[in-house]
């Protein structure tokens, strides 16, 4: 059986029977199977499908002679219904905007604004705002997602729908992950999917925080409040800020590749650099977990393996002991962490 439209449910057979009919101008059972090399009940068959879809007419005063209909004819007549429907229902879509739209300035009006700057407040309005943003996005997005080897793969499969469709609008990605994310499986495979399509992502020990920028015009910043909304920022100089932070540390960071790929003892022995450098700095547990995107039980488990090896009772004595083995250099400002 060939292809067949949805609404008429053509066969590859029955572009035999047109081509035939449009020749011969019968449409008995008969004579199109001795023409087509059909049998007469499938002849039969394909002249009842074609004068469904209105690509064959029957003479009403011989019912042996049959005429072919331009397609494009036949397609107007079966769009005329459909055509009426969408018309119908894009007027009630624009009359449901009219009147909801004279609620905009007061929801607006009430809603925090601060030079340039729009608090969301719930996590549906974010991800609608996103979507949005998404959607009238023309050239850029950059996004920075600590923590990356958490995400959970239903938001990924989402997030790699919205990701689809602006790169085939020729829209440019670039993701920054933590090293971490190259442990985790979803992770792994949303990031070859989306590379696949041109999507370019890269990942560091430490990411500065979430952030995604649409166009360096209109930056989501998450909400300090421990809730799930996020900061929408507008103003020029405060965009260019961020995306200055993103591309420094995006070329300091290092294309998107699995640990096991790297080899899982080197991983392990720049993770474990990085959290002697965090620990000299005098971070604590909370602070190095979350930037190097790992849980806080992950991340005492590495202090603790640290402090053994180095045979340190105080995080002080560890970084002493780091600095007089070779592993961290001296002259590395520990603050800047």
């Amino acid at each position: 059986m060939g292809s067949s439209g949805a609404e008429t449910g053509l066969r590859d057979a029955d572009l035999a029977v047109y081509s035939w009919v449009l020749e011969h101008r019968l449409v008995t059972p008969e004579a199109v199977a001795s023409g087509t090399g059909l049998t007469e009940e499938e002849a039969e068959l394909s002249v009842k499908r074609l004068c469904q879809a209105r690509l064959l007419h029957t003479n009403p005063q011989d019912a042996a002679v049959g005429f072919a209909v331009a397609p494009e004819t036949a397609a107007a007549q079966l769009a005329a219904p459909l055509e009426a429907r969408i018309r119908e229902q894009q007027e009630e879509v624009a009359a449901i905007r009219q009147e909801i739209d004279r609620f905009v300035p007061s929801y607006y009006g009430h809603r925090s604004h601060a030079g340039g700057l729009e608090i969301i407040e719930s996590l549906e309005e974010v991800r609608a705002a996103l979507n949005q943003a998404s959607t009238r996005c023309r050239e850029e997005m950059l996004t920075s997602q600590p923590g990356g080897g958490s995400r959970v793969p239903e938001a990924m499969a989402e997030a790699l729908t919205r990701d689809r469709a602006m790169l085939e609008r020729g829209v440019r990605i670039r993701t920054l992950y933590h090293h971490t994310a190259r442990f985790n499986g979803p992770s792994q495979g949303y990031v070859a999917a989306a590379s696949a399509l041109g999507a370019q992502y890269r990942t560091a020990h430490e990411l500065f925080g979430r952030l995604i920028v649409f166009d360096r015009e209109l930056a989501f910043i998450p909400a300090q409040d421990g809730s799930w909304g996020a900061v929408v920022i507008r103003e020029p100089s405060t965009v260019a800020y961020l995306c200055d932070i993103f591309e420094q540390t995006w070329d300091h960071a290092t294309p998107f590749a699995e640990a096991a790929s790297q080899g899982l003892e080197r991983v392990a022995r720049e993770i474990d650099e990085t959290i002697l450098r965090l620990l000299a700095a005098g971070l604590k547990d909370e602070a190095i977990a979350r930037r190097l995107g790992m849980s806080l039980r992950t991340a005492r488990r590495h202090i603790a393996d640290i402090m053994e090896e180095l045979g340190a009772t105080s995080r002080f004595q560890a970084g002493v002991t780091a600095v007089a083995r070779g592993l961290l250099d001296p002259r590395e400002p520990a603050a800047d962490a």
